[in-house]
């Protein structure tokens, strides 16, 4: 009755449910984590979750040993990897944990479909979504299309599971398979060996993720509603990246959040508690979308928007890759995104918007983009989320919305302290001045040590014109004329 456990997108020992049954049957237990990543060739695993994925699958191993088990790593096909290992083990069973990605869908219900065939176990889990993502209906029975009603379906549909704790030991076989080094996956940048930013910027894993969940639930959820769109101070849990690995569940935080200190108090729950529930819940809708619409990461899915005239200019593109628009607060945010992985959600709205609205560029670039830079990069959020921008997603931001940067930047970052941060060339600019270089005298550049296009790059284009541009190219749209 030996069980193969085969982790997926769940990279954690606590609230695994797969681990949880497979612990209770009692017999060996062989966890295995298999690197597929020809699994989809449109969505291979981006640059920086290879490097976080490293690390996690280096802790999660350390984990497993310290219970007396070993982690199992291969590399290949899955199918033709899993028929390996039973053969190797004689396992009767395998275990796992649903995955919600179309190819990963499709995927696992051809294996299941043939080793059942074989007359082996197989069971699979939820360890991902408070709710599967056909668990939430209309009154209907159809998906949901709107943020806001999922939302309160959600909330009233009950508290979700209790999480489980972590066993103490993992039951291991007599003896183990062979298991590939991590280190021939060549998953960690080498030449050149850009990761030194995301190194000092995050720590992966299980016990992390707890601590950063800790930290937050103690320093900054109380003061999230108020602070949560402010980049410059630290009012977020950073929890996005240990939550798309699985390193921490939903389920955990859910229940963190709701008996924190202000419930063993007696205190009602307050509203950054209330919204940052909100935002778990967003995830969850990004995933119900995903499930019931699989063209959601590469089609609009408004179909108007899918013969959009963009203008994709190479020049426009590379400049905001490379966090040189000119525009301080979309430049801080793409050098933030480069040097550490991550971006904070408010200037993730603002450089998307800039990218779609301004510069008229396709979102699917954008979306390609932070699929390879971002830590948490995770195919329906990312997807979800850069549709919304454009306004051709189902839950989409009015076409008219299009955020003023500079605006944007003076609102967010009033005294200026990310931009300074992620722009030290332009950090002597006075407040008043360090959100729009371009107005400054020259008598106050050359205060502040700069010349402008030289240290930094005046903007590439002047936002008025852009929103008329892009305003009237939407309105056309609506008619059916605005379509190249």
């Amino acid at each position: 009755m030996t069980t193969l456990l085969w982790f997926r997108r769940d990279l954690r020992l606590a609230d695994n449910p797969a681990l949880t049954a497979a612990v209770a049957i009692g017999k060996p237990v062989i966890p295995v984590y298999i690197y597929d990543d020809a699994e989809s060739e449109e969505w291979s695993t981006g640059s920086a979750s290879r490097w976080w994925l490293h690390n996690s699958l280096s802790a999660l191993s350390s984990e497993i040993e310290a219970r007396g088990n070993r982690l199992i790593l291969r590399n290949g096909p899955a199918e033709s990897v899993i028929n390996e290992l039973l053969a190797e083990t004689g396992a009767k069973c395998i275990y796992w944990n649903r995955r919600y990605e179309p190819w990963a869908i499709r995927r696992d219900k051809k294996i299941k479909t043939s080793l059942k065939r074989k007359g082996l176990e197989t069971r699979s889990f939820n360890a991902f979504l408070l709710r599967e993502p056909w668990a939430v209906t209309t009154k209907k029975g159809g998906p949901y299309k709107v943020f806001t009603p999922f939302w309160k379906a959600l909330r009233s549909s009950g508290e979700p599971n209790r999480p489980e704790p972590a066993p103490r030991r993992i039951p291991a076989p007599n003896v183990f398979v062979e298991c590939d080094d991590i280190n021939s996956w060549e998953l960690l940048p080498a030449k050149p060996d850009w990761a030194g930013g995301l190194r000092d910027a995050w720590t992966p894993g299980e016990n992390m993720a707890h601590s950063r969940l800790h930290d937050f639930n103690e320093a900054a959820l109380l003061d999230y509603q108020d602070k949560r769109n402010l980049p410059g101070v630290s009012g977020t849990s950073r929890l996005s990246p240990h939550l798309h690995f699985g390193e921490i569940g939903p389920r955990q935080i859910w229940h963190s959040i709701i008996t924190g200190t202000f419930a063993q108090t007696g205190s009602s729950m307050p509203q950054g508690a209330e919204t940052y529930l909100s935002e778990i819940a967003w995830r969850e809708f990004s995933y119900h979308l995903l499930f019931h619409f699989p063209e959601l990461p590469l089609k609009p899915l408004r179909s108007e928007f899918c013969n959009f005239a963009w203008e994709n200019d190479p020049y426009n593109l590379s400049a905001w890759h490379r966090g040189a628009t000119g525009y301080p607060i979309v430049d801080a945010g793409m050098r933030e995104l480069w040097t550490t992985g991550w971006m904070h959600n408010r200037v993730r709205m603002i450089v998307a918007s800039f990218l779609i609205k301004d510069l008229l560029i396709a979102w699917q670039a954008g979306e390609k983009w932070f699929w390879d830079t971002l830590v948490d990069a995770d195919l329906a959020s990312n997807a979800a989320s850069w549709q919304w921008v454009a306004g051709c997603g189902t839950d989409a931001a009015p076409y008219f919305r299009i955020f003023n940067p500079t605006i944007q930047g003076t609102k967010f970052d009033p005294d200026g302290t990310y931009i300074r941060k992620w722009l030290p060339e332009i950090s002597k600019l006075p407040d008043q001045l360090i959100h729009a270089p371009w107005t400054a005298k020259p008598i106050e550049l050359a205060d502040s040590g700069i010349e402008l296009s030289k240290d930094y790059p005046a903007p590439i284009i002047d936002h008025s014109m852009a929103r008329k541009r892009a305003l009237k190219k939407y309105k056309l749209l609506k008619t059916g004329e605005g379509r190249g």
